[in-house]
């Protein structure tokens, strides 16, 4: 298998485990706790992939670690549980879908590269999609839940546009980067938590074992596999696997919730589906190459 097919493989397994993220939540979890179920998904997988890396953060990676934890993890986690607390799971997955046009405009504003016709509207057709799979005519709209959910899709794609603007720190691989973000972030949710929603609930075994779940596979295992995804493809197609989480949901419900798909639920899928590949072939076509900060940028930073 090709280089670049193959890490675009390894990289999609992130947005179909992060797919059962909604089944997980409304079945396992404790209801009306989305600030606990985020910092119970961030640190505990953060601190285990620090201690499997062995390696800390150095010089200004203290800071981008804490800036990138803030967004990708601890904003999005919390934003994210919000809406799917708050919203019906379709409703919640069109929402997140926004996200591969997001990360275009990003990638205009952060790293200041144009971004083809071609993406925009491959953007379009991955949400449309996805509307067709996730939305029903009972679907209610919340607006705490859609903010937030908006608010989620674009916290995580300024945060990985960062990333990738950013590289990675020498020496460290995609398992340390991963920890350190989540760490981060878990740190900056604990207070919150702890303050709005108070200690932690008596668990069911149920309970504990959704958390368990969230944290080693959904979490730990998929962000490790996202990261070492950042640092090999490019960013807009990057965004586009992130479709794949609400077909995943979708196919979720109608396997283990015996949900029914409509012919045009299938319809959307395919149109989601072929946005997502669509979206891969500049990656395989031009390898991703990640920015490196000349010596001039770095003075202008610095100033």
């Amino acid at each position: 298998m090709n280089r670049e097919l193959r890490d675009i493989a390894i990289t999609a397994l992130a947005p179909v485990m992060w797919g059962t993220t909604y089944i997980v939540t409304t079945e396992l979890l404790p209801p009306g706790r989305p600030l606990l179920t985020a910092l119970l998904r961030a640190l505990p997988a953060g601190l285990l992939l620090v201690v499997l890396a062995r390696k800390l953060p150095q010089g200004s990676w203290w800071w981008k670690a804490s800036v990138i934890g803030a967004l990708n993890i601890a904003a999005f986690f919390a934003l994210l549980f919000i809406a799917a607390y708050r919203l019906p799971g379709g409703v919640a997955a069109v929402v997140s879908a926004i996200g591969p046009l997001v990360t275009a405009g990003m990638t205009i504003l952060i790293l200041n590269q144009k971004v083809r016709l071609r993406t925009w509207l491959l953007g379009i057709a991955g949400v449309a999609g996805v509307a067709m799979v996730m939305l029903n005519a009972a679907a209610k709209l919340d607006a705490l839940g859609m903010i937030a959910g908006l608010a989620a899709a674009t916290s995580m794609a300024v945060a990985t546009t960062l990333t990738k603007r950013w590289g990675a720190p020498t020496g460290a691989g995609s398992a340390a980067l991963a920890g350190w973000q989540l760490t981060a972030g878990g740190l900056f949710l604990l207070p919150f938590a702890l303050i709005i929603e108070g200690g932690i609930p008596a668990l069911s075994l149920t309970n504990v074992a959704g958390y368990v779940y969230l944290g080693l596979v959904n979490t730990a295992l998929g962000y490790w596999l996202w990261f070492r995804g950042i640092s090999r493809l490019s960013v807009a197609p990057l965004s586009f696997l992130g479709l794949l989480s609400p077909l995943t949901a979708a196919t979720v419900g109608w396997i283990v919730l015996g949900e029914a798909l409509t012919p045009l639920q299938l319809l959307g899928m395919v149109v989601a589906f072929g946005a997502t590949v669509a979206g891969q072939l500049t990656s395989v076509r031009r390898p991703a190459v990640v920015p490196q900060a000349t010596p001039r940028a770095e003075l202008a930073k610095a100033s």
